[in-house]
């Protein structure tokens, strides 16, 4: 026997951790039909009959305004899910059952649940859940998603009320044609309802100290700020033991791999593939694969705890400018340190539309790599004074492509009947649970990992079969000949067919820059090292500052670091943002845009640096 049920509810109202607990590896990760949002479908089996668990997109309303709403509201009207399990947040009680009085007018079965009951009495908050189940007339659970001892009561409810469902017995609120009336009009139902349900005793809310500090104009955007800096040290912590077991796989393999073919007989090509090729190709996504763990479990944390709204308060008003929710600061700002951080911390977003429209903005932050690349390269041709305004000019026009990603996409990801002015309700600080962040972080670190290793390594092997030579002399590469053939055309955007071949190599990894630069002004790598081993081949600035200097013209060096910080960020923020969006078409309109605005800003900055140097 089966069944089937979907869990509904909002955004951080604990839904993807009920749904994790009660199917846990059982899940399958989709999109819904005709669209890019994520379709999560799971199953659990209670007394030998197979529960077939549906997790809705989270929303705050049923209204069909975004995606996310439509395709929940056209799933519960369709009857596939014969119970409808309604998720509410009890320490939010008012807010929450917004959702509840939109459902009631579909007329469907349901049980409700009182997510995060601990946190609702540590606040003195009470709840009669009998009077409540009486005045709905569906069951109504007390539950604590964290605790696995409520789980078994979960199962035995939903079990009994797919044998005997239960609806909505309280007429649905009124429907009016305006949308304020008709808002007023849910409220004033939820108001009814909760009459005489909920008390609240005398209790003293220990954060408000912090709170009156984190609503502060000035003050609130820097402690902001800070904690998400910290968070990002702290996720590059928990991914040093990754990165370590990452670099050292192609010292591991290298050789012993090298020597086992050669001692077959294989051919060279072959050889460098599964030597030098693969072994880096895993490095990279075990890299990656940490920093994702990092990453989630500190704003698994923030989220967790009500930081993220906080931030959300602060930067939303400066964000909308941009199309953007105020939680989209955690991201940009994670961003500084990896792209692939960013790309991942549009998470706390609330829909697809503002998690890609997020992930687009979030690439032209530049990353740390980029931070340690730029004033190399500018302390070879310029002053000290010249290298800071280099990164200034970088910094504005940072800004100017952040405003030109958000006009050209904000309309189609984030329609203007999608948006909404921002009226918050700053949530009860929370404990953090521990087990589910680790569990969660490890998950989707898992998940990432396998995704991302089979798109890295088809990415990798185009780059090598481009980047190989069996002497190792990069004249001899086909990428040389390609770079050589366009060189006409690169010259015009301020590149030679060397500093072009850099630029190429920093679509692969940023690390890689120097190391290609050292290969191709030097020849001091072959390029295959330059690209696959960039943490380890040597690069001397003065020599290479020196080669550089009498061979390009310093235009040609700043076009050069234009160009370089403005490119797609690198393949492994490429794959993330892929994993994460679910949408191969968004993905490559942005990385076209990328690379079209980083050779835009290199031919206006070499042409116009020309007349000037």
């Amino acid at each position: 026997m089966t069944g089937s049920i979907a869990l509904l509810g909002q955004p951080n109202s604990g839904k993807s951790t009920i749904y994790n607990n009660l199917t846990g590896s059982r899940q399958h990760v989709g999109n819904w039909a005709g669209k890019t949002v994520e379709k999560n479908e799971g199953s659990f089996t209670y007394n030998g009959t197979k529960y077939i668990v549906t997790d809705l997109p989270g929303s705050y309303g049923l209204s069909g305004n975004s995606d996310e709403e439509i395709i929940t509201t056209d799933f519960i009207r369709s009857g596939q899910s014969e119970l409808t399990v309604v998720l509410v947040d009890a320490s939010q009680l008012e807010r929450s059952m917004f959702m509840l009085a939109e459902f009631a007018r579909m007329d469907k079965p349901a049980m409700l649940i009182l997510n995060m009951m601990d946190v609702t009495e540590g606040m003195g908050k009470e709840i009669d859940t009998k009077a409540l189940e009486k005045k709905l007339g569906i069951p109504v659970l007390p539950f604590n998603a964290t605790d696995t001892k409520d789980y078994d009561k979960l199962k035995k409810l939903i079990a009994e009320e797919m044998k005997a469902p239960h609806k909505l017995k309280i007429a649905a609120p009124a429907e009016k044609a305006d949308v304020k009336a008709d808002s007023k009009e849910k409220f004033k139902w939820v108001s009814e309802i909760l009459e005489n349900v909920t008390r609240t005793k005398d209790a003293i809310y220990k954060m408000s100290k912090f709170d009156r500090l984190m609503t502060r104009p000035v003050l609130g955007k820097v402690i902001c700020i800070a904690v998400v800096l910290l968070a990002f040290v702290v996720a590059m912590l928990f991914m040093m033991p990754f990165s370590g077991v990452g670099q050292m796989i192609p010292t591991l393999l290298h050789d012993p791999i090298e020597k086992l073919l050669t001692s077959w007989n294989v051919h060279p090509w072959i050889i460098s593939i599964f030597s030098m090729m693969m072994p880096n190709t895993l490095s990279f996504t075990l890299s990656m694969a940490g920093f994702v763990f990092g990453v989630n479990i500190v704003f698994g944390f923030l989220e967790e705890t009500g930081f993220i709204a906080r931030a959300a308060y602060q930067f939303d008003g400066l964000l909308s400018k941009l199309g953007l929710q105020g939680k989209a600061i955690c991201p940009m700002l994670m961003g500084c340190g990896c792209t692939i951080g960013g790309a991942c911390g549009t998470r706390v977003m609330d829909n697809w539309g503002q998690r890609m429209l997020a992930m687009s903005i979030v690439w032209a932050v530049p990353c740390a790599s980029i931070w340690s690349i730029i004033p190399v390269i500018s302390g070879m041709f310029f002053s000290w004074w010249q290298t800071l305004l280099v990164c200034v000019g970088i910094l504005v026009y940072v800004v100017i492509t952040m405003v030109v990603v958000s006009k050209l996409f904000c309309k189609k990801l984030v329609p203007n009947d999608t948006k909404s002015g921002m009226i918050m309700e700053l949530p009860p600080y929370h404990k953090a649970h521990w087990k589910h962040i680790f569990k969660e972080a490890a998950y989707k670190a898992w998940d990432i990992f396998r995704r991302a290793l089979g798109t890295v390594t088809l990415v990798s092997v185009i780059f090598y079969v481009l980047s190989f030579s069996s002497d190792g002399n990069v004249n001899n590469s086909l990428i040389y000949r390609v770079g050589t053939f366009i060189e006409p055309v690169t010259k015009f955007f301020g590149m030679g067919w060397q500093t072009f071949m850099a630029f190429c190599s920093g679509a692969f990894a940023k690390e890689a820059v120097l190391g290609t630069l050292n290969a191709v002004f030097m020849g001091n790598n072959s390029l295959m090292e330059a690209t696959f081993f960039s943490q380890a081949t040597s690069t001397d600035a003065a020599l290479l500052g020196s080669a550089m200097t009498q061979m390009i013209s310093p235009a040609e060096a700043l076009a050069f670091m234009f160009a370089t910080t403005f490119n797609i960020p690198c393949i492994m923020a490429l794959s993330t943002t892929y994993k994460e969006s679910h949408s191969l078409k968004w993905t490559v309109r942005v990385a076209l845009f990328y690379i079209c605005n980083a050779l835009i800003v290199s031919c206006v900055v070499y042409h116009v640096a020309d007349l000037f140097m």
